[in-house]
């Protein structure tokens, strides 16, 4: 198949299957006479695989060592626990972040009059300014 064909089975675009091919993660694709890049089975269970580990946040050169464990019949199950254990907890962090993320701007949404105004104290915390705290 050609690399839309092998986008629309994998459920990763065309761009990104270049991506992941200029940057090694991938094997490079066979090519036809007339260049267009085939694929078959195999490159869509691949690609299957990177999009399933790129779903669950995975950085790319994690990627690229589960890619690896994978392949290795003989790897030890351990490696591959610890991998997505410290996912996980790289997840925790991202989560906490966020959550700070969402009480800092529901602060400021509740700050904000939303009425005809132009002071805005979300556009002055955006904007470095000290914050208001009266409805802004």
């Amino acid at each position: 198949m050609i690399i839309g064909e092998a986008a629309a089975a994998s459920g990763v675009s065309a761009k990104m299957i270049r991506y992941y091919e200029e940057t090694g993660l991938i094997p490079p694709a066979g090519r036809t006479a007339s260049g267009y890049r085939t694929y078959g089975p195999k490159e869509v269970q691949i690609l299957r695989f990177v999009r399933r580990a790129r779903d669950l946040g995975f950085p790319m050169e994690k990627v690229a060592d589960l890619l690896a464990l994978w392949r290795d019949r003989t790897r030890a199950s351990a490696e591959v626990r610890r991998l997505a254990e410290a996912q996980i907890a790289a997840l925790e962090v991202r989560i906490r972040e966020m959550e700070a993320m969402k009480a800092t701007l529901s602060h400021l949404v509740q700050a904000c009059a939303g009425d005809d105004r132009p002071d805005c104290p979300i556009l002055d915390e955006l904007g470095g300014s000290p914050c208001r705290s009266a409805g802004g």
